[in-house]
């Protein structure tokens, strides 16, 4: 294959999470560099974070290994077990099955900009860790749940309470 245009790559912003979550995404954009070159058995996304920008909820997955690179600016990795500060070239990655949420926050005042590569199981299982949520992907469709299993109805706070007798 020819070298990737990056000009050409699929841009998707925001994030799959249902409200109120996918709010909070704003100021993340990521190229789509595995599926604009056919990739299938893993993925490839440069993702950008604008100041103030998150990645992602922290989370983890029970059947992908993830891999990262730091391209630009400073990014502050946020894991269970705190916090690194990140620069162009630092890596960090994560095994399949390892409960340990994470994710990239940007709380710089320039944007910042990371390389994000994984796996794809026919079938995987998101954990998110600081909020009731999970994501299960099989067939290229997601469902949400609440941590117990039960189907995502809205953050619970949020959620009608019902007649309680």
């Amino acid at each position: 294959m020819p070298k990737l245009d990056l000009s050409k790559a699929p841009l998707k912003t925001g994030s799959i999470y249902p409200e109120p979550y996918a709010a909070q995404m704003a100021g993340r954009s990521s190229l789509r560099l595995g599926e604009m070159a056919g990739l299938t058995q893993y993925g490839v996304n440069m993702v950008m974070l604008e100041p103030g920008a998150a990645a992602s909820l922290r989370h983890w997955h029970l059947n992908e290994d993830e891999f990262a690179i730091v391209l630009e600016g400073e990014l502050t990795l946020i894991e269970d077990e705190g916090e690194t500060l990140m620069h162009p070239g630092d890596c960090a990655a994560w095994k399949a099955g390892v409960a340990n949420g994470h994710h990239f926050v940007n709380r710089s005042d320039k944007p910042g900009k990371f390389l994000i590569v994984g796996t794809k199981a026919p079938a995987e299982t998101g954990t998110y860790t600081d909020v009731d949520m999970m994501v299960h992907v099989a067939g290229g469709k997601a469902r949400f749940t609440y941590h117990d299993g039960s189907d995502w109805t809205g953050h619970r706070d949020l959620a009608p309470k019902g007649d309680k007798k």
